[in-house]
């Protein structure tokens, strides 16, 4: 490589680096996607040499560059990526996400694949070395898509539960032995083709049979993880074809999506093999009558009632959850933490690390109803004044602050770190109904002294909420 590229490669490292470390904070996070998205294309022009001579050693392998592909696939590429950014919905976004994240992983194991039948079948250089990163970003590539694709499906509504039969572990793993021995064999003894190809139908299989199982409750997991297997799909691609962006961009998003799926399991007190192979969320019913198991009540309130109580608070905390995102009442939220700080009551959002259904969904759409950054405080910041706080008003959330966590030890979600929304004085929960979350059990805080259940859309009970604020 000419040093005027590796100066390139360089920088584009250095805007990746840059970029996720702006990510970091709410007031940088548009600021940084942009620095990556730049340093993104630079890595395409300068990796696809649009101009002849642009480069100083010949492409791989006596390879030709059809450059009309190359730019078609970059238009269609561009357009496809700005069409569904801007007319995919927030509350979609995590859709968008694992279809994308799916997307990125199909594409590392097609460019794996395509360099192993060409490695093979043109005298190509199959060592080892490059053996071991082609098969790896073969099968971790395709388990990502498949996976990524019943994720997405999962999140639309298309899979409502979790698939599970007797002995679906056994037969998973029966799958993965099947995965580890062929790489084995592949990379050891003969680069066979037909053997190749078993291997990638299995990979596509494995990755369908692992998310299948897993309940709505651990999309964000899976998606972060999914993620992270897409990142180290396209580290190995780079070292095949000696692309030093693609390995220095896979290896930051393989480890980031590591550790941010290491940080959700903690927060969920949960391990990454429970979430994989527990099949959480299948199992458990909840009550959807109003009544407790132990016959306890729930305890209604209408929204004039609510308006009152939170008018004449010091301190209110709002809780938000998938719910707010499904009723796509943000703006609402917004709306009504101004009129209460107009007069004088301290408004913040508690936000819980795995709220909604990715990695900071409550945050962005808070962003974008343009909540204030320093109103937005993370449950171990927040937990520790929650016993001062007036009111409590949680959003749709649900196995987030759900004292299960705390007080039942048979509970699926027991230990669980949640939001202390049953510690405020008193507790308004908006819920359209009394049904379970997607952990699929009974919420104990819908029936403590100190709750109040406002049912409805939460959009429709917002704008009720904002109205007799203002009225009052």
């Amino acid at each position: 490589m000419s040093s005027t590229f590796a100066i390139i490669f360089i920088a584009v490292a250095a805007s990746f680096i840059l970029g996720i470390k702006l990510l970091g904070s709410p007031k940088t996070a548009r600021l940084g996607n942009l620095l990556a998205a730049f340093g993104m294309l630079v890595a395409i022009i300068a990796t696809v040499p649009l101009m002849k001579g642009m480069r100083s050693e010949p492409v791989p392998h006596g390879q030709t560059l059809n450059y009309i592909l190359i730019v078609v696939g970059i238009v269609l590429g561009l357009i496809a990526g700005a069409v569904g950014a801007y007319s995919v919905k927030m509350t979609a976004m995590p859709q968008m996400v694992a279809l994308f994240n799916g997307v990125g992983g199909g594409a590392a194991a097609l460019v794996a694949s395509l360099d192993f039948l060409e490695r093979t079948s043109n005298g190509g250089d199959t060592s080892k070395s490059f053996m071991v990163a082609i098969l790896f970003a073969t099968i971790i590539g395709s388990l990502s898509f498949t996976g990524s694709i019943i994720a997405f499906a999962k999140l639309q509504g298309y899979l409502d539960k979790p698939v599970t039969f007797p002995g679906q572990n056994f037969v998973n793993g029966l799958v993965l032995a099947g995965i580890v021995g062929l790489f084995v064999y592949l990379t050891g003894w003969s680069a066979n083709t037909t053997l190749f190809t078993v291997m990638f139908v299995l990979a596509l299989v494995f990755g369908v049979a692992m998310v299948m199982p897993i309940g709505g409750a651990d999309m964000p997991v899976v998606i972060s993880l999914l993620n992270s297997f897409t990142g180290l799909a396209v580290a190995a691609d780079g070292f095949t074809i000696n692309n030093i962006s693609m390995i220095v961009a896979g290896t930051l998003v393989g480890s980031s999506g590591t550790l941010l799926t290491l940080l959700m399991c903690k927060a969920m007190n949960r391990p990454v093999t429970n979430v994989l192979f527990g099949a959480f969320g299948s199992t458990t019913a909840a009550a959807a009558s109003g009544a407790s198991a132990d016959g306890r009540s729930v305890k209604p309130i209408q929204a004039d009632e609510a308006a009152i109580l939170l008018g004449n608070a010091s301190q209110v905390v709002i809780v938000p959850g998938y719910g707010m995102a499904v009723a796509q009442a943000q703006h609402q939220v917004r709306e009504l933490a101004d009129e209460l700080g107009k007069r004088g009551i301290e408004v913040k959002f508690a936000i819980h690390p795995v709220a909604g259904r990715m990695p900071g969904h409550m945050n962005v759409l808070l962003a974008e109803a343009n909540v204030p950054y320093d109103q937005l405080c993370e449950m171990e910041a927040i937990n520790p004044s929650m016993d001062r706080v007036d009111v409590c008003l949680v959003i749709g959330a649900n196995d987030v602050v759900n004292p299960a966590a705390r007080e039942d030890k048979t509970s699926p979600i027991y230990g669980m770190p949640i939001i202390d929304a049953d510690k405020c004085a008193t507790t308004i929960v908006m819920k359209r109904s009394m049904a379970a979350g997607f952990a699929g059990i009974e919420n104990l805080l819908f029936y403590k002294d100190n709750t109040r259940m406002l049912f409805g859309d939460a959009k429709a009970s917002l704008q009720a909420l904002v109205a007799q604020v203002k009225a009052n």
